[in-house]
């Protein structure tokens, strides 16, 4: 159980350090992520990006 607290979190930071990068490609701004300020700070959600990622991540996972 811990190995996947532990992948999880690596897999977290991984994400966050390259969410600049990967936003060059588009991902974080295709239609369908939500984009909102309140109070002063940008909020978003990338529902259609996490969607994608996933669906790349399974395909990867099933050829591997």
């Amino acid at each position: 159980m811990i190995r996947l607290y532990i992948v999880v979190f690596l897999v977290l930071v991984l994400v966050s350090w390259a969410a600049p990068w990967l936003g060059r490609f588009g991902l974080g701004r295709l239609p369908g992520d939500l984009h909102w300020r309140w109070r002063g700070r940008d909020w978003s959600l990338p529902v259609t990006s996490t969607i994608l990622a996933g669906l790349l991540a399974a395909g990867i996972a099933k050829f591997i």
